[in-house]
């Protein structure tokens, strides 16, 4: 028998179902915030995405427009069990641990398997039933998502009104990424803002790729670099995080873009095979030097999403 939808009551301002909608972004802070006006909520590591539903279909982008259905077709079909006629629902694509905790690399793994372990974390509502809700205040977007998602494979993003600084010594303690703390009667952000602010454990950043290095025959790691306008300033050399899979899958991907100079705007005193810069690196680490070196890099996994 075919799941048989509900028509709700709409609500918001009547409007028709949008295209991708930019997400809103947390920026990153010092000290995680306090007092009534906020709400925290766990950070996840996984690939953000905006779950569009309608006529008894669900399509997913990524955070920057991509359409990946084909590619989460487990979460699409997740989805399709939203209670609602319409939605745009907000959220992450994690692969969970028993602990609670995600990791990026492990749910690279997963995709390559066509992955049935994948799931989409919920934390916020743009469109429901014919409306566009996002200037209702946060915590009432929350609690319609909550109501839709009920009885769904998809899992909901709980908001925590306690201490912000004991809800990141806890996330931190429990081995989570972090924690993003979000004003709890703000209409729904456009792009990166203070609204929506975020504080990690350890540090993250996707850095791209400018070449790599062997030690003989033996993969040595990767050579880094941040935009700076229009030049790609040196950032430093990534040693840990990789395994034979990441290592080979990594060569595999670079050797068709190695060229004879280094791609940094000031040359470097280290000898590596360098590549055109097209390929984008997640890289967890613990500081950065003055220059903006990262220290203790470990690498997370190749970013195509963005």
């Amino acid at each position: 028998m075919a799941f048989q939808r509900k028509r709700p009551e709409a609500i918001g301002l009547k409007a028709p179902l949008p295209g991708f909608v930019e997400p809103a972004l947390a920026s990153a802070i010092d000290k995680v915030p306090s007092g009534a006006r906020w709400i925290h909520e766990i950070k996840f590591d996984g690939y953000r995405v905006q779950v569009h539903l309608a006529n008894e279909a669900a399509t997913i982008f990524t955070r920057r427009g991509h359409n990946w259905t084909h590619r989460f077709k487990k979460v699409a079909h997740d989805a399709w069990r939203i209670k609602a006629t319409s939605a745009v629902v907000d959220g992450e694509i994690v692969v969970p641990a028993a602990d609670g905790t995600t990791d990026f690399s492990v749910l690279q793994n997963e995709l390559k398997g066509k992955s049935k372990s994948i799931v989409l974390v919920a934390f916020d509502l743009i469109y429901l039933n014919g409306c566009d809700i996002r200037k209702l205040p946060l915590f009432q977007r929350k609690a319609k998502l909550k109501k839709i998602l009920n009885g769904t494979d998809i899992q909901f993003s709980e908001s925590f009104e306690i201490n912000g600084r004991e809800m990141f010594a806890h996330a931190c303690k429990l081995g989570l990424e972090g924690v993003v703390s979000k004003v709890r009667d703000s209409a729904y952000p456009k792009g990166r803002t203070n609204d929506w602010v975020k504080k990690t454990c350890v540090q993250r950043e996707t850095l791209t790729i400018a070449g790599f290095a062997l030690d003989g025959t033996k993969w040595d790691g990767l050579y880094v670099g941040r935009r700076k306008g229009d030049d790609l300033v040196y950032a430093g050399k990534v040693d840990h995080g990789f395994d034979k899979v990441s290592a080979a899958d990594l060569q595999k991907r670079l050797k068709p873009l190695i060229r004879k100079t280094q791609p940094y705007a000031k040359r470097i005193n280290h000898k590596g095979i360098w590549v055109e810069p097209k390929l984008l690196a997640e890289i967890e680490y613990r500081a950065k030097s003055a220059e903006g070196k990262v220290r203790h890099p470990f690498f997370r996994g190749l970013r195509e999403d963005l």
